[in-house]
């Protein structure tokens, strides 16, 4: 039931980007697809029956530990969508200086000479 409604994130957003046509609802379709596809990472990486890697003062025991790789690589792509985001804004934001819309037919239409 999980997996379905991941898959049905990533697919609101993929379709979302293939058809809205306003880049700001675009930028909104991007963040959910990224969202989730994180979401989708964190399923196929959570597994029962192990701990955290974090060895306390009284010694390691030989128990299995989770791998701290792939929580580093979605805490990295976190931080590279949410920068990518506001990198996507501010472009959004300098086309509605020029533009009375962001309609990307309009915007076509406007600086198509």
């Amino acid at each position: 039931m999980l997996e379905a409604f991941v898959v049905a994130t990533i697919l609101c957003g993929f379709f979302g980007i293939l058809f809205k046509k306003n880049l700001l609802m675009k930028i909104f379709s991007m963040d959910i697809m990224s969202t989730g596809v994180i979401a989708y990472y964190v399923f196929v990486a959570s597994r029962g029956g192990f701990v955290s890697p974090i060895v306390d003062a009284n010694g390691a025991e030989k128990v299995a530990y989770a791998d701290p790789v792939p929580q580093a690589v979605i805490l990295t792509a976190i931080v590279i969508g949410f920068s990518i985001q506001a990198l996507m804004l501010v472009g959004v934001m300098k086309l509605s200086r020029d533009n009375p819309t962001l309609e990307i037919t309009e915007i076509e239409k406007n600086n198509t000479p």
